[in-house]
């Protein structure tokens, strides 16, 4: 005997698919609206500051949102790539399309690099490898002769794009960063649905059965920290454009827990957390510059109320009210 379907009957799988691409492509739409109408309602400069390291957040909640991996070193791709686009657009003289590029790829073979020594270790070993990996690049911009040590590179040419369409001006600016972020966010969100992503999810959940399948983890996981690594000197040589300077700020140690702060407040392992969570954070440095040291401690004060009321993060605990995935 077959009853009539009720609200409380289960979903199907297909019907759940569905309805989850109908709530991200709103989501998309209003991310692109919000983005088209955001230098008009803020100073483009820190639409701008927002949206590098949104992407840089995103790129870190890549890694530990899918994988579990704990990296405390993800400043080295940040900053190492600001510092390669700048010295390849000041010395080499690139256009900023070309100097991005650089950078991005420098990055991407860096994590090649650090991923390869430190994907092995696990935990706690893991995140402190990368840490001891991030300092060694600090150091590196401090003393090498072509990173201007403490001053940094500075005066950076903004160029043109594609040799063409001139990035002095700050609205013109703010779009080619909108369409690299949009560009980015939306290759995050790809790889994450991607089977790919799945079965990084699958090793995050359960690594000895993902083993005992006959996958091999550890090049599942360092093609995840190297595409990670990548997305973050995408942020970083971006950033060094529209600032026109890459200095030790950019690789220093605090950068790297900055990234985790944005990811956990704005919720890990959410599409749009980071993103929340860079707009928070940005938003309290640049307006509570003033207050000097206090800025820290808000952040600190802002961090313990979401690990203790708020342990998903923002958009976590929003997604668990409105039972949709964000």
């Amino acid at each position: 005997m077959s009853g009539n379907p009720t609200d409380d009957t289960p979903a199907t799988p297909a019907v759940q698919n569905s309805e989850d691409r109908r709530h991200y492509m709103l989501l998309f739409v209003g991310l692109a609206v919000l983005l088209v109408a955001l230098p008009y309602l803020v100073y483009p400069v820190f639409a701008m500051k927002v949206l590098c390291f949104a992407l840089f957040a995103v790129a870190f909640n890549l890694l530990i949102g899918y994988s579990g991996l704990l990296s405390f070193g993800h400043a080295a791709f940040f900053g190492g790539s600001a510092y390669v686009t700048a010295h390849a657009a000041k010395v080499w003289g690139l256009t900023p399309e070309l100097a991005i590029l650089a950078g991005t790829l420098a990055s991407a073979f860096l994590g090649l690099l650090i991923g390869a020594l430190s994907i092995r270790r696990q935990g706690i070993y893991f995140a402190m490898v990368t840490l001891a990996f991030a300092q060694m690049v600090y150091f590196f911009a401090l003393q090498a002769p072509f990173t201007g040590g403490e001053d940094g590179i500075q005066a950076v040419p903004r160029g043109h794009l594609f040799g063409v369409l001139s990035l002095s001006n700050d609205l013109t600016l703010y779009f080619v960063v909108a369409v690299i972020f949009m560009a980015g966010f939306l290759l995050v969100y790809r790889v994450m649905n991607s089977p790919f992503g799945r079965v990084m999810r699958a090793i995050r959940e359960n690594e000895p059965r993902a083993i005992s399948l006959g996958y091999q983890v550890n090049r599942y996981k360092l093609l995840l920290f190297v595409l990670s690594a990548g997305i973050a000197g995408l942020a970083g040589g971006t950033k060094a454009i529209v600032f026109q300077l890459a200095s030790l700020t950019d690789v220093a140690w605090n950068m790297s827990g900055e990234v985790v702060l944005m990811t956990l407040i704005g919720g890990m392992g959410t599409i749009f957390g980071p993103i929340v969570g860079a707009g928070i954070i940005v938003s309290l440095q640049n307006y509570l510059a003033s207050q000097g040291s206090w800025v820290t401690v808000i952040q600190g004060v802002i961090f313990v109320i979401c690990v203790l009321a708020f342990r998903s993060g923002i958009v976590g605990v929003i997604a668990q009210k409105l039972r949709i995935n964000l």
